[in-house]
């Protein structure tokens, strides 16, 4: 009996808020110029990340394993940017903080669901990188157009499973002291820290998904950059080194501004006591940044892409030299 008015008293207190307050930049001076910079990484964002997916799809040279992994991270960078900074440009043009609960879960699924694609997309070029330089001869029969197609298909059923599921337990939740969460978005930690009730299985969750998406494919992607390291030792002439090693300048660095700003954060927070700005600051940042430069650093550093622009500009400086030869 005694029970059976314990869940009765559980479920009258069970209490789930018609909106969310975004404290993030609520404190941090001058916030107003960043809001600005953020606009100006959106704009960047969605014209680069816009042009390479559109060059990949139109150009069939293109259609190979390694731009499809790349085509998958672009979707991601330009799906993580649209989820994330118009939700903030809002805030600071609109001043208004509130999020309905609705609204703040599915904030949360899209922003960790492309932010997942990103990392898992990584780890797919980088076997892509390792098939090719370790077992060259043995590349097109491993790394097929249909192998990586199911694995990039296979990346997202699996993200909207996890993350999905870790969305869907903030609804068990009970929010009864505050409905203030201490971050720019919906983030998942600090809106479970918030709860009345027994918020075990979302720390568990926000861990495990902690380990699928961040220290795993890191682990995996020096790993496979290890064997790298290994099998070029073999290789006589540094030559051919320095020519295997440009192939993967370009995902090296995505993989150093995607990681290393993520990882330093988590790891500071876990040895410093770290101000809630900071924290804000460094985490908005190293969520924005990576959108906005992986497809400079790609376009910049990739030998077709380059060629294809230059392509696309002769091609319409021919037609305007011919309308001009017509009109006279």
């Amino acid at each position: 009996m005694n029970a059976f008015n314990s869940s009765l008293l559980l479920n009258a207190s069970f209490v789930r808020p018609e909106y969310f307050f975004i404290s993030g930049f609520s404190g941090i001076p001058f916030s107003q110029y960043y809001f600005v910079f953020l606009i100006f990484i959106y704009v960047v964002s969605l014209c680069g990340n816009s042009f390479v997916l559109f060059m990949i799809l139109v150009d069939h040279s293109l259609h190979i394993p390694k731009y499809m992994g790349i085509f998958n991270l672009a979707l991601s960078d330009f799906g993580e940017t649209n989820a994330l900074i118009p939700s903030l440009v809002k805030t600071f043009f609109y001043d208004s903080q509130y999020i309905s609960y609705d609204a703040c879960l599915t904030n949360m699924f899209l922003t960790f669901f492309f932010f997942s694609g990103q990392s898992l997309s990584l780890v797919a070029l980088a076997y892509d990188r390792f098939i090719a330089i370790c077992l060259p001869l043995r590349y097109h029969a491993i790394v097929s157009t249909s192998f990586m197609f199911a694995t990039l298909i296979a990346i997202w059923i699996f993200n909207v499973i996890v993350i999905g599921t870790m969305v869907v337990l903030i609804t068990r939740l009970s929010f009864c002291k505050t409905n203030e969460i201490k971050s720019f978005f919906c983030d998942h930690g600090p809106i479970y820290t918030i709860a009345c009730n027994d918020n075990s299985i979302n720390s568990f969750m926000a861990k495990l998904c902690t380990a699928i998406y961040l220290y795993a494919p890191f682990i995996a992607i020096v790993l496979s950059y290890l064997g790298i390291l290994l099998t070029l030792i073999k290789v006589t002439t540094w030559k051919s080194r320095l020519k295997a090693l440009k192939t993967c300048v370009s995902h090296l660095l995505v993989v150093a501004i995607f990681f290393l700003p993520v990882l330093s954060t988590y790891l500071a927070a876990l040895n410093f006591s770290l101000h809630p700005n900071a924290r804000i600051i460094n985490t908005s940042l190293s969520r924005t940044i990576p959108p906005m430069l992986n497809p400079i650093i790609y376009v910049l550093n990739t030998k077709d892409f380059r060629g294809l622009i230059i392509k696309m500009f002769k091609k319409k400086t021919t037609m305007i030299s011919n309308v001009h030869a017509l009109a006279k």
